[in-house]
């Protein structure tokens, strides 16, 4: 069976509008997406527990480096105004060497990177454990689509994710089309990832053609997908935190890479039902109807 895509391949596009169309995207990612929860300057704090978790390691840090600055900074001041020449310092050229003082800026930075070390790799054990999945997904990557195949309870559900069409019209070149009066341009699908919330959700990712990045910020988690190899990632969003959630392929894919979007529309456990029940209905085989003996 073919399955097209609704992006025109023959249209030769040059690699520098494929290039911008993907940096246009990518800041659409912090300026358009419709529950992403970045400020623009710093990580979105997330909807699932990895990436809360992601976000609370990386503000530790942050203010551990801070700190760092200032007492680093603060002696290289404080240094250069007390001992300057024109106060009439006079450099001590006896002193070579100070065992105490080596000890301890060996120690502290040793301190430092263990209280920074312990919560990163528990972090890393925990992003790895699929353990207790309640729903897994097969992705597989293609030039340009994503497929979805549900797994376990949602068994037979399976489809193609490419670019939306309005998208895909303005992207040509001298379609005439102003991108910005397309909503959610380069980020919208035809068909987005449908999933549950307060459900642990296994993806397993892999790919047809070429390497592919299924990535979706809020949710903090990007995995690659490999042509000939499985790799698994997960993610629980939060319950309560219904809504589309948009992200896109993070791996150079070829041609038209920039056109690649993920969109995700969590729904609360009862809308999900809801919408599997009618998935699978167009697949249900007809009962036979059966002809009473006489």
């Amino acid at each position: 069976m073919r399955v097209t895509t609704g992006i025109d391949q023959s249209t030769s596009q040059p690699r520098l509008l494929s290039a911008g169309a993907l940096c246009l995207a990518a800041l659409g990612l912090a300026a358009n997406a419709d529950a992403n929860t970045s400020n623009g300057y710093n990580l979105p704090t997330g909807v699932t527990d990895l990436a809360r978790d992601m976000y609370g390691l990386h503000m530790e840090v942050f203010w551990i480096c801070v700190g760092i600055a200032i007492v680093v900074f603060g002696a290289m001041i404080y240094a250069l105004v007390k001992f300057r020449q024109s106060q009439g310092a006079v450099a001590d050229t006896t002193m070579l060497h100070s065992t105490k003082v080596e000890i301890i800026w060996t120690i502290i930075p040793v301190v430092i990177l263990v209280v920074m070390a312990v919560p990163a790799a528990d972090l890393i054990l925990k992003q790895e454990d699929t353990r207790n999945s309640q729903l897994s997904i097969r992705v597989t990557g293609y030039q340009w689509k994503w497929e979805y195949a549900y797994m376990d309870a949602a068994e037979g559900v399976d489809f193609f994710s490419t670019l939306a069409r309005d998208s895909n019209f303005a992207r040509q070149v001298n379609s005439g089309i102003d991108p910005n009066s397309v909503h959610n341009y380069l980020l919208e699908v035809d068909k987005p990832l449908v999933i549950p919330s307060g459900v642990k959700v296994r993806l397993l990712l892999t790919s047809q053609d070429v390497i592919h990045a299924w990535w979706v910020p809020d949710f903090g988690m990007k995995k690659d997908a490999i042509p000939g190899f499985v790799n698994e990632m997960w993610f629980k969003v939060e319950a309560g935190k219904a809504g589309f959630y948009r992200g896109q392929c993070a791996e150079l894919c070829g041609r038209d890479h920039g056109f690649m979007p993920i969109v995700v529309d969590v729904r609360s456990k009862d809308d999900f039902a809801r919408w599997l029940a009618e998935q699978k209905a167009p697949n249900t085989p007809a009962p036979v109807a059966t002809v009473a003996a006489n």
